[in-house]
């Protein structure tokens, strides 16, 4: 007669599960309290935070300019998600979809690029035609997540609407923008009786099928991160037709089944039943309280707190973050979502299996003497037609890629960038380097929803190309980033009054500036001091060479007898084409040269503020020496690659070598398609 969760426990879990109780039940009293005080009261709390905040002991550290400080502050301050891209001059359409099941879902769209307000797109035979993709958010987020950036290069939403595509943003029931049903009220238990299963089988596919309908295109490109990367495995494996309507599936920080959290008591009761959480929230939203922290703390030790949650939860240290990018992108962080959703993910963990709600769940304190004779249903992700494209960090404890792999049909292409953590694909001060050109290659070799023999050639050829440049590896030297330096904000009560229609040109004369509040060496890695003495990034070994190398790994490359020609043959043909000189689709089906920059990557535009103000200058990089690739098992039939070789002369020591069907091996053993490193 098994006690469900308490009998599985040992000493130190049920310390760590009453001091949870309670610390529940003293954020329940604060915020009692705190919705019960006075906005005067609640002022002052916000000056004593920041008294006590600037007096705490930091390093001295380089000042924020006056001009982050106010994009910073500015994005802080915007209210929603049309605020956020009119500080960069953008206007962006509100939509509003009702799914099968009542739910009313906000959705966005960035159609115009700056100066075509004017223009009809998508919208009839008179109207321009432009390709369309997808952006959806992962879990506890919202469609914010995605413009909060202080760069406008750094933005992919706004690189992508200048390249020429037609770009929407989904959101998921309950969050932010899609907090109403037709059916129930968000103050109800029923209104939040959802899990992932609802996000696969309603949010996803009846978001597609609306914007589908909207733009009049046959099909579109998804961009997902996280969970919005789960959500379309989920709802791709139980919806053929769905396969039909997407040409190519983009995943950042892919989620499938993680292996657990970095905090052993955390991941213990977790594992030891997931519906403690139940227990601890209720069964309606979770975390609501969030919000009220983030109104009563100064804005930097607030985000100290979510960085030390980080680093509890998963062992994320941000390093890749910029201070100001934290100020200015943490209040946009957090979105609601059920407690059911959130218990689903500790199902799949506990189970590791990427599976469905199990519904046969009993009370987390019941006395149960019933045996399960049922087995819960695996989402079928083998059966997923639309090409894969996975995009993961090295440093990223919630991704187990050869799980994933295992998990997902041959076709499946991964690109891990090893030094990258979870959040690092959406705020990076590189993310416009090491991710965008990935989902460009992506997006200009995958254009219908037919997913032809072409398209893996023109892909396989674009792939091929780019690793057989990464035996040179050039320096190329970057000016100094303005966020290099590690600098942050003091956004102070007055800031809230600051005019974001007049970021551009700002001198930012009322901002004022506080130390830094997060230990990153002066002037960024790959820096130069003011007697022109190169800086020692840190974190670095002798010589200045970072310890965490940023090096492409291969693995099962696809070649015209590896996993593309299977999936093709099965298909009905044979893959064709040669290596290189494929050319690159345009946003309206016609084909065209891709510019390139003189190192030989795609050049990305990069826009200012308004087109008024100076275009950030990115951190010098420091040419990382050569390694070799690590050959890795991923699973039968899946593909592996990293192609971070072909971006700033990072990438692989192949030594001597030979080119087998324009894939570089090495060795006597290497077979075809397979690299050996040095």
């Amino acid at each position: 007669m098994p006690v469900p969760f308490l009998g599985r426990l040992n000493i130190a879990e049920y310390v760590a599960l009453v001091g949870s109780f309670c610390l529940v039940g003293l954020e329940a009293m604060i915020r009692v309290l705190t919705l019960a005080l006075p906005t005067t009261l609640l002022a002052l709390l916000y000056r004593i935070s920041r008294q006590l905040y600037n007096r705490w002991p930091r390093p001295q550290h380089k000042k924020a300019s006056r001009k982050d400080t106010l994009v910073a502050t500015a994005i802080r301050n915007a209210s929603d998600f049309v605020d956020l891209c009119a500080l960069w001059g953008y206007k962006a359409e509100e939509h509003v979809v009702q799914t099968k099941d009542g739910y009313l879902l906000g959705l966005h769209r960035l159609a115009y690029r700056k100066g075509e307000e004017d223009d009809m797109v998508n919208s009839g035979p008179n109207s321009t035609a432009k390709r369309v993709v997808y952006l959806h958010h992962g879990l506890l987020m919202n469609s914010e997540v995605w413009v909060c950036l202080t760069d406008a290069h750094r933005t992919l939403p706004f690189v992508l609407v200048e390249r020429g595509f037609d770009v929407w943003f989904g959101n998921n029931r309950g969050n932010k923008y899609s907090k109403k049903s037709v059916h129930t009220a968000p103050t109800s238990t029923a209104f939040w009786n959802f899990s992932i299963d609802e996000f696969a089988m309603h949010d996803i596919p009846d978001s597609i099928h609306y914007v589908l309908e909207t733009t009049g295109q046959k099909s579109l490109s998804y961009i997902g991160f996280s969970q919005g990367t789960a959500q379309a495995f989920a709802g791709l494996s139980i919806f053929p037709k769905l396969n039909d309507k997407v040409n190519v599936f983009i995943a950042l920080a892919p989620a499938m089944s993680p292996d657990g959290l970095h905090n052993g008591i955390v991941d213990a009761l977790m594992k030891a039943s997931p519906q403690v959480l139940f227990l601890l929230f209720g069964r309606r939203c979770i975390l609501s309280a969030a919000t009220m922290w983030q109104s009563i703390l100064y804005p930097p030790l607030y985000s100290r707190v979510v960085d030390t949650g980080l680093v509890f939860l998963f062992n994320w240290k941000t390093a890749n973050m910029r201070p100001l990018q934290k100020l200015a992108a943490y209040p946009h962080l957090y979105s609601f979502t059920s407690t059911k959703s959130v218990v689903h993910w500790f199902q799949i963990i506990r189970n590791k299996s990427f599976q469905m709600f199990d519904d046969d769940v009993h009370p987390p304190l019941s006395v149960s003497t019933r045996s399960k004779y049922t087995k819960v249903a695996r989402y079928p992700t083998r059966n997923i037609r639309t090409p894969i494209v996975l995009v993961y960090g090295g440093a990223d404890s919630l991704v187990d890629i050869h799980v994933m792999l295992r998990e997902l049909p041959p076709q499946t292409v991964a690109t891990e960038i090893p030094h990258y953590e979870h959040l690092d694909f959406l705020w990076a001060h590189d993310v416009d380097v090491q991710v965008f050109p990935h989902v460009f290659d992506a997006l200009e070799s995958f254009t219908g929803a037919d997913h032809t023999k072409e398209e893996y050639a023109r892909y396989r050829s674009a792939r091929h190309a780019s690793l057989s440049a990464s035996t040179s590896f050039a320096h190329r030297p970057h000016e100094q980033d303005a966020r290099g330096t590690s600098a942050s904000a003091s956004l102070a009560d007055d800031s809230s009054d600051v005019d974001n229609s007049g970021l551009a040109g700002s001198n930012g004369d009322d901002a004022t500036l506080v130390e830094d509040p997060e230990p990153y060496a002066e002037g960024g890695a790959g820096s130069s001091s003011a007697s022109g003495t190169p800086r020692t990034p840190r974190g670095a070994g002798p010589g200045g060479t970072p310890r965490a190398q940023h090096v492409a790994r291969e693995s099962q490359i696809p070649t015209p007898s590896g996993g593309f020609a299977r999936f093709a043959k099965a298909r009905g043909g044979s893959l064709g084409g040669g290596r290189g000189g494929a050319p690159t689709p345009s946003s309206d089906g016609e084909e065209s040269v891709v510019p390139t920059t003189p190192e030989g990557r795609r050049s990305v535009p990069a826009a200012g503020m308004d087109g008024a103000a100076e275009e950030t200058a990115r951190p010098e990089e420091q040419q990382p020496s050569p390694a070799s690739a690590k050959r890795r098992s991923l699973g039968a039939g899946s593909s592996a690659l990293s192609f971070d070789s072909m971006r700033s002369g990072k990438g692989i020591s192949l030594g001597a070598s030979r080119a087998v069907g324009g894939v570089t091996t090495s060795g006597a053993e290497a077979g075809p398609g397979r690299l050996h490193g040095t």
